[in-house]
């Protein structure tokens, strides 16, 4: 099972420590800092979790930060905390991309749904990215041939068709195309199409 960090990021000691045991109470790893370009400089790109971090913080605030996680190789859920009167700021960093802001003083077992959700999210698109880089790796093992015969197939061309159009007789396209699907793994035509689909492949398609 993947390890998940909670990383807590608030220049108030007070609250970091609070969240700390609260996130720590349920069972859960998290790491704190007290700057927001500590925690960048120590997170490791390709660690599962989320961040739970104070919009407005001497230095680098939330707000700034955010906008340097891409930088910093930085893709798991963030949550805003805002105080009051920051509720402005936090707005801002939802349109850039925040999961969630939750205005201090908070309900702990808000922040902590919250928490949970933004988990799941972050466990959710790891393992849709797991299942894209295996389908891409099975269509890398296929040669030139096997490529061109998948993408007129998914292209809803018959076997004869193919043939015509690749100038090959269709015993070896029937070759080629057994060959794929065993390569793919696919069981059907449908469960081919999604593959592509999921590849980007598939010209019209929204996936």
């Amino acid at each position: 099972m993947t390890q998940q960090t909670v990383y807590v990021v608030d220049d108030d000691v007070d609250v970091r420590e609070s969240l700390q045991w609260l996130l720590e109470s349920v069972g859960l790893q998290v790491a704190g800092f007290a700057t927001a370009q500590d925690f960048l400089d120590t997170f490791t790109p390709g660690d599962s979790g989320c961040v739970v971090m104070d919009v407005r913080m001497p230095g680098l605030s939330g707000i700034s930060a955010q906008k340097k996680l891409p930088e910093y190789g930085i893709d798991i859920p963030l949550i805003m905390i805002s105080g009051h009167g920051n509720v402005d700021m936090a707005v801002t960093a939802m349109s850039q991309g925040a999961k969630t802001f939750i205005e201090k003083p908070f309900n702990d077992q808000l922040l902590l749904d919250h928490v949970q959700q933004a988990l799941e999210q972050d466990l959710h698109k790891r393992a849709g990215q797991a299942r894209v880089d295996k389908l891409q790796s099975r269509y890398d093992s296929l040669t030139k041939r096997e490529r061109q015969v998948f993408e007129q197939v998914v292209n809803g061309l018959a076997n004869q068709e193919i043939a015509d159009l690749l100038g090959i007789n269709r015993k070896t396209v029937e070759g080629h195309r057994a060959n794929m699907m065993a390569k793919m793994a696919a069981q059907s035509l449908p469960q081919l199409i999604q593959m592509a689909v999921s590849l980007g492949l598939v010209p019209g398609y929204n996936g």
